[in-house]
C-alpha cells in the first residue's frame, strides 16, 4: 500500500517551461546516465506519456527502491512486481518513480512514496488476555 505520496507534477511543468522558453538548455533535461538507461530498458513500464522533449516516444518510468532495511536492495531499480513483494515483507522504504526516455534522454522525477510494513516500535503489540 502506498502512503505519502508526492506527485512532482508542478517541479515537472515547471522545468519544461523553463526548456520551452529557452531559459534552460535541452542538454540539462536531457542528461540521464546509462545506468537509469539500463534501468528502464530493464526494469522500467512503458507510460502512455510521450517525452515531452522529442516527442519521438513514450518514456518509460523507473521505480527506485531506498530504505535503511533493504540491505543490497537499497538503491536499485525495481519492477512493480517486486516492489509488491517488498512491501508485504520489508519494513517501511521510500520509493522514487522517475520518467525516462531512451532516445532523448530526459529524465525526471514524478512521483515519491512510502511502502512496506510500519517499523517495529509503531507496531501494534499483542496484549495476551
Amino acid at each position: 500500500m502506498q502512503r505519502q505520496i508526492i506527485d512532482y507534477a508542478l517541479q515537472r511543468k515547471a522545468r519544461l517551461a523553463e526548456v520551452h522558453s529557452g531559459r534552460r538548455a535541452v542538454a540539462d533535461v536531457c542528461d540521464a546516465s546509462p545506468y537509469l538507461l539500463r534501468a528502464a530498458k530493464f526494469h522500467g513500464r512503458p507510460s502512455p506519456t510521450l517525452c515531452p522533449i522529442c516527442r519521438k516516444e513514450q518514456v518509460t518510468l523507473v521505480s527506485w527502491v531506498f530504505g535503511d532495511k533493504l540491505g543490497q536492495v537499497s538503491g536499485s531499480a525495481r519492477s512493480s512486481e517486486e516492489i509488491t513483494r517488498l512491501a508485504t515483507s520489508a519494513e517501511e522504504f521510500s520509493v522514487h518513480v522517475v520518467e525516462v526516455c531512451r532516445t532523448c534522454s530526459w529524465n525526471h522525477l514524478v512521483q515519491s512514496y512510502v511502502a512496506g510494513l510500519p517499523p517495529r516500535s509503531t507496531r501494534r503489540r499483542r496484549v495476551a488476555k
